[in-house]
């Protein structure tokens, strides 16, 4: 038994590398294809049926996906914005969740105004993951990513909070506005404490303890789960819990991490993030057969009417949302039309376009409990899941595949200023080592060749980098043959090595060391 179920976690980790690999060869986000190749694997004879316990979405995807999130995520950038990102992350989230239940309450038999919140809670987050993977290679003003990436922290919390009213009001058959925004408030604000807490106890064991890098990466590794589960055991938000920790520590990761610590943990976290990203999003597809069955005494044109029609309400809801979200603080306040400029629609569309539904909306469709306290069926439920499963499809398939598309129509001028900004980071370090060399080694520059090859490399980085932000030598030609010149005197280096490694000249764990040298380089020098 436990061979078998070892042997389909290892399937689904080797078909998600492969449909990924595959994706980046025809260009399309793989989000996106995992979900339609999970679909179309599902059909086949013999294929296993995979149900997936909603307990492992939630404690065991959530944290991470969550805490990676919240690292990559710039908390300059996030309170600057923090306009923006709170009426898409809160205002949004229940509009969406509002009009979701009203909609659905009238178009469904049956369909209770409770359900219809149900249901709205569970719809109602956009996954960032998939925005991202569609904006990888895309030219995007960095203002849009930063706001999606901020809402997409945010909004899973209000979601899952939404969530659990509905499902408390019709489990009990009651519900209370004024206690349910008690309730709202004190989930929040007691989760982000927590969240903060343990992130300071985190932090305490990062900066004083003797750590080494396994041991840090263990920590991070362990720390989301920690802030969660606590955070949930006393029913508070462990998504803001786990958002809120991630923030600080990221914030503070270059006071408490050494450089190999730094390396490791990136490296362990793109893997363990690809992975788990991955096997979620080809679960998606791989689950809809098995919903189809149970969705009950509806047929499935209806049920297929039904999703369609809320897919494409929850499409148009955002984009009703974001136009007076981004215009009318401006028209009703002074000081934000000067603090940010004026506004062009082109950028406000793509955030409303941006609305593709994944892996949070899944985690509480499948949340939703078998049956009620009084052991009766939950009502609606597979009609919930086939809801969810088709708005995620169909926002992925048809958002997704067309933003490219759309980036493209709508030409939006991208201000690049990140190469000179790189520039004058690099002039303002050599700088800084110029001077201590003065103030410090004076007498050894003068006396060794050795000390003078060093402050002469940092002298022509100095004057390098001021050529560049004179624009003496930033044409893209001169960017492209420099870069490949160092690319070139890489390859010559590795080359030598592995004559080095073939003859058998010197010890492998040396060669080793030069070869992870290079690799450092080259990712550096492919980076600039």
């Amino acid at each position: 038994m436990i061979q078998d179920n070892l042997l389909v976690v290892l399937a689904l980790l080797f078909t998600t590398s492969m449909l990924a690999l595959l994706s980046n060869k025809i260009n399309v986000s793989y989000p996106i294809l995992l979900v339609l190749s999970g679909l179309v694997i599902s059909f086949i004879p013999g294929v296993p049926v995979i149900k997936m316990d909603p307990e492992i979405i939630f404690v065991v995807f959530l944290p991470p996906l969550l805490y990676s999130a919240a690292w990559n995520t710039s908390w300059a950038e996030f309170w600057r914005l923090r306009r923006p990102i709170s009426l898409l992350a809160f205002g949004l989230v229940i509009f969406t969740a509002t009009t979701v239940a009203f909609f659905a309450h009238w178009l469904i038999p049956d369909c209770s105004l409770a359900l219809g919140f149900l249901l709205g809670g569970v719809i109602s987050p956009p996954d960032a993951v998939a925005a991202a993977s569609v904006f990888k290679d895309l030219k995007v003003p960095a203002r849009i990513v930063a706001i999606l990436e901020g809402e997409s922290l945010v909004n899973d919390a209000s979601s899952l909070i939404v969530f659990r009213f509905a499902l408390l009001a019709i489990s009990t058959g009651q519900f209370t506005f004024w206690q349910a925004t008690g309730s709202f408030f004190s989930v929040v604000i007691m989760g982000v404490l927590i969240g903060l807490a343990i992130a300071h106890v985190v932090y305490a064991i990062h900066r004083f303890l003797p750590t080494t890098p396994g041991i840090d990466t263990s920590l991070t590794l362990i720390a989301p789960y920690l802030m969660y589960l606590t955070a949930e055991h006393f029913h508070f938000s462990g998504v803001l819990a786990v958002v809120s920790g991630g923030l600080f520590l990221s914030f503070r990761s270059s006071d408490i991490f050494s450089y190999d610590s730094r390396l490791q943990i990136l490296n362990v976290w793109n893997v363990a993030i690809f992975l788990l990203n991955g096997v979620v999003f080809i679960m998606i597809g791989l689950q809809l057969p098995d919903i189809v069955a149970g969705i009950g005494h509806y047929s499935l044109s209806d049920c297929i009417v039904f999703a369609v029609a809320i897919s494409l309400l929850s499409i148009i809801v955002r984009l009703i949302w974001v136009f007076p979200s981004a215009y009318l603080p401006r028209l009703f306040s002074r000081r934000i039309a000067k603090r940010e400029g004026p506004l062009n629609w082109r950028p406000v569309f793509v955030i409303g376009w941006s609305g593709m539904r994944g892996v949070v909306s899944l985690a509480s469709a499948l949340a939703i409990p078998l049956t009620l306290a009084d052991g009766t069926a939950f009502p609606h439920r597979n009609l919930i899941l086939f809801i969810t499963f088709v708005v995620i499809l169909f926002t992925l398939v048809l958002q997704g595949l067309s933003l490219p598309f759309i980036l493209r129509m709508l030409n939006l001028k991208v201000v690049d200023d990140d190469r000179s900004q790189e520039q004058q980071i690099r002039h303002r370090l050599a700088t800084a080592v110029i001077a201590y060399l003065d103030d410090n080694c004076g007498l050894d520059i003068e006396e060794k060749p050795l000390f003078r090859r060093v402050k002469e490399k940092y002298e022509r980085m100095a004057e390098i980098a001021g050529k560049q932000l004179d624009g003496d030598e930033q044409t893209p030609a001169f960017i492209h043959n420099y870069r490949q010149m160092l690319l070139d005197i890489i390859d010559v280096r590795r080359n030598e090595l592995k004559k080095m490694h073939r003859n058998k000249e010197f010890a492998d764990h040396l060669i080793r060391a030069r070869e992870r040298e290079l690799d450092l380089e080259e990712a550096r020098t492919r980076r600039n």
